[in-house]
């Protein structure tokens, strides 16, 4: 960055003259051989070049100049531009650095100014402490100011990201349930189509209507519960749209054959009797267990799938088990919309979601629909 070679070539200009300028100007000289003269601006100031991309290092170039100074020399640095450059480089190890690095380089720096404090007092005649160790606070000082800086940085991206992933939970579930409305409204449609030719039916016959009567009569009810769900999906949609006809569990076998080309194997069972299921829920159960199957081929790596639908008197249940690496699928993929469009299904039905990793490795989606007239909690009767 243009920014870090700026800071770079000041902070080489700050330490040539805290080496080669006069005593007065920024504090008091050290004399030293040239060679060390010209290689500690590029050890001091040359490297806080790379404190965004390589904070450590150059933490570790800059206490590599120092400690060298100090052992050449025998005599720590005493004068301002120095501090400066060592200050920038405590705040920039602690504001780019992870954690863990920031503190292994504090480390290093603790260890350097303990171990050349030790050799300048073994080699001074009157002991007492250093420069270097006069710094120790100031420095721990800026260290502390950049990792907080850091810390507040890395909430602000997480407070970012946390909010465009509920951006996308809201998306799916609002996609969801457009596409859930639209399937209900050819459900419904169709109800009242077979309500209306029952009745002009037993009508036209001139015979006893009894059993004409009973299918108009559960067919209405079926349309008037599908009514209800479909006005509470449309509540929180903008439009409807013509769909083709709507999938069902009769068309799980064709789905395990189209996943099974994807490289799945699965196995696919089914307990009961799905014709009693009215038409809603059979295409609620279908589209979980394609949703399911997506994400194991999507997350799941290498793996297999079992598939176990039960239709019992009053609900049917999904299970969707894989072996695969257990990594949840809860961003919506490609093409579908993960656990949020699954969770808006079972809630139109007032049924359960339950969906995680699985103690022995692997992923599992378990639902239940209720079957009947019950509705979403929160729906008037």
């Amino acid at each position: 960055m243009i920014a870090d070679a700026g800071i770079g070539i000041a902070a080489a200009g700050l330490t040539a003259l805290a080496v080669w300028g006069p005593n007065g100007l920024v504090g008091t000289t050290v004399s030293m051989p040239a060679w060390l003269l010209a290689l500690l601006p590029l050890l001091m100031g040359v490297a806080l070049a790379l404190r965004r991309r390589a904070p450590l290092l150059m933490w570790t170039l800059m206490w590599a100049g120092v400690a060298l100074q100090d052992l050449v020399t025998r005599q720590s640095p005493q004068n301002l531009a120095f501090a400066l450059v060592l200050f920038a480089g405590a705040y920039s190890l602690g504001a780019y650095a992870s954690l863990r690095r920031a503190v292994v380089g504090l480390a290093i720096s603790a260890v350097l100014i303990l171990a050349t404090e030790g050799v300048l007092l073994a080699f001074s005649r009157h002991p007492r402490g250093t420069a270097l160790s006069l710094l120790s606070i100031p420095l721990l000082a800026c260290w502390l100011a950049g990792v907080l800086v850091r810390a507040r940085r890395q909430s602000a991206v997480l407070a970012a990201r946390n909010a465009a992933l509920q951006r996308q939970a809201e998306q799916a579930a609002a996609a969801e349930r457009a596409r859930i409305a639209r399937e209900l409204h050819d459900i419904v449609a169709h109800h009242l189509s077979v309500v209306v030719l029952q009745a002009a039916g037993a009508r036209a016959s001139g015979k006893p209507a009894g059993p004409a009567l009973e299918k108009i009569e559960n067919s209405a009810r079926h349309a008037l519960a599908d009514t209800r769900r479909l006005l509470g999906v449309l509540r929180g949609t903008g439009g409807d749209g013509g769909l083709a006809p709507q999938p069902g569990i009769s068309e799980l076998d064709a789905l395990a054959g189209t996943v099974r080309a994807g490289g799945l194997q699965v196995n696919l069972v089914i307990d009961g009797d799905p014709a009693v299921l009215p038409a809603a829920v059979d295409v609620s159960v279908y589209r979980i267990v394609q949703e399911a199957l997506t994400n194991v081929l999507k997350h799941a790596g290498p793996a297999s799938a079992d598939v176990r639908i039960g239709c019992v008197k009053d609900a049917v249940t999904i299970d969707v088990t894989d072996n695969g690496t257990g990594v949840s699928a809860s961003r919506a993929p490609a093409g579908g919309h993960g656990l949020a469009g699954m969770r808006e299904r079972v809630a139109v039905f007032g049924g359960e979601l339950r969906a995680g990793p699985r103690p022995d490795g692997g992923f599992a989606v378990r639902a239940r629909l209720p079957i009947g007239e019950r509705l979403p909690p929160g729906e008037p009767p």
